[in-house]
């Protein structure tokens, strides 16, 4: 993990909701809610990569009523992120959710938190390299249970990797639900749906490295 961004700073512009960021974590939030709506009475797990202060799952399970049957790990490398997701979790009493402080680009991080049902990957395929972005796309059999979905964003900054990080899904045994390139703005947001073969965690291994 590169310490270079300040990533508890980089939370600022959610406090303004018209933008881009906002954006975006509205419409992660809304994919991570229709998913719960499409699995209903079962329990779920989540993990998601590179958490910051969990803005995304956290406000979607305080608003649920069946917030208590989805267990979901939180990995974040910032403490002062991991400080306030854990203070959130508390105050909103989201007891079945851990904050994990660890390197998400290393998989022993995930040695007690899968195969999830849910991966989230919001922030994390912009900031690592594309070779980087290629071998955790391929990981991703390793922390998925069957019929898992994964989350992710991508900006479309040019050159747009985003054609050939669709392709790579599908290689690693994914089929797409949804992709959305709003208008205006460069970011996006794509749903796969796993289904491939789950494959074991390996105990040791990294997968990325922060570019920034």
């Amino acid at each position: 993990m590169n310490d270079g961004k300040d990533w508890y700073a980089w939370h600022s512009p959610y406090t303004d909701t018209g933008s881009p960021l906002a954006q975006r974590l509205g419409l992660v939030q809304q994919h991570i809610a229709e998913w719960l709506d499409g699995r209903p009475g079962e329990p779920l797990s989540v993990v998601s990569m590179c958490a910051g202060q969990g803005h995304d799952v956290l406000t979607v399970l305080s608003s649920r009523r069946d917030a208590r049957r989805v267990s979901a790990t939180l990995i974040e490398y910032d403490p002062r992120n991991v400080a306030v997701a854990r203070a959130r979790v508390v105050a909103e009493d989201l007891c079945k959710v851990t904050v994990m402080q660890a390197d998400a680009g290393d998989l022993a991080s995930y040695s007690n938190a899968v195969p999830a049902d849910l991966v989230i990957m919001a922030g994390v395929l912009g900031n690592i390299g594309n070779a980087d972005a290629r071998a955790t796309i391929h990981a991703l059999p390793r922390l998925c249970a069957a019929d898992a979905t994964v989350i992710w964003t991508r900006t479309r900054r040019a050159p747009d990797l985003t054609p050939t990080i669709r392709t790579w899904f599908a290689d690693a045994g994914f089929t797409e639900k949804a992709f959305t390139a709003p208008a205006g703005v460069l970011f996006s947001v794509g749903v796969h749906r796993f289904t491939g073969a789950p494959l074991p965690l390996a105990a040791t291994g990294r997968i990325f490295r922060f570019l920034q």
